[in-house]
């Protein structure tokens, strides 16, 4: 079975790129701005313009090691799915939740999740699922930020990386 991919935004794209490479089955990511409607945006663009863009991670994975259901789960953990434009101290359109999915096969999965994830809370959810309808790769430094300046901002506690990395994942039950 060969891998798949989903696009995940969730507030800051450099603490969620290193959350998700920490987990067992993830064997890539990249940092991008997804359905905006400006073609090859900057981050410049992106934070000051109104380009409808959203920071987002592109999240490779085995779906032999992780399933989808398993990587939505681990997403729950480190946003505030009620927050609109908002998780931790970024604030804009551009942090908002999203959960952005190539294979159409994958909808139904993200709908049934975000209906259970809907009974835990009285506000109603924040959280886009839509198709992909655009990914832009981020600038280069932008790639695995935090590995390159471990010392940068991130929402996501130290606490939330060693729950990724130490997590056994679990793959989609059919």
């Amino acid at each position: 079975m060969s891998n798949k991919v989903i696009y995940l935004a969730g507030g800051c794209f450099w603490g969620m790129e290193k959350y998700f490479q920490k987990m067992k089955g993830v064997v890539g990511t990249r940092v991008g701005y997804a359905n905006g409607n400006t073609d090859a945006p900057t981050y410049e663009q992106v934070k000051y313009e109104n380009t409808g863009h959203a920071e987002t991670v592109k999240v490779e994975y085995d779906p032999e090691v992780i399933g989808l259901e398993f990587i939505l789960h681990m997403y729950y953990q480190v946003i505030d799915p009620v927050s609109v434009n908002k998780q931790g101290e970024d604030v804009g359109v551009q942090y908002r939740t999203g959960i952005y999915y190539t294979d159409s096969e994958d909808e139904g999965k993200i709908r049934k999740s975000l209906e259970n994830l809907q009974k835990e809370y009285d506000q109603p959810l924040a959280v886009e699922c839509e198709p992909l309808r655009r990914f832009d790769d981020a600038e280069e430094y932008h790639q695995e930020y935090l590995k390159k300046n471990p010392g940068g901002y991130c929402h996501i506690g130290a606490s939330a990386f060693s729950m990724a990395e130490e997590a056994e994942p679990e793959t989609d039950k059919e």
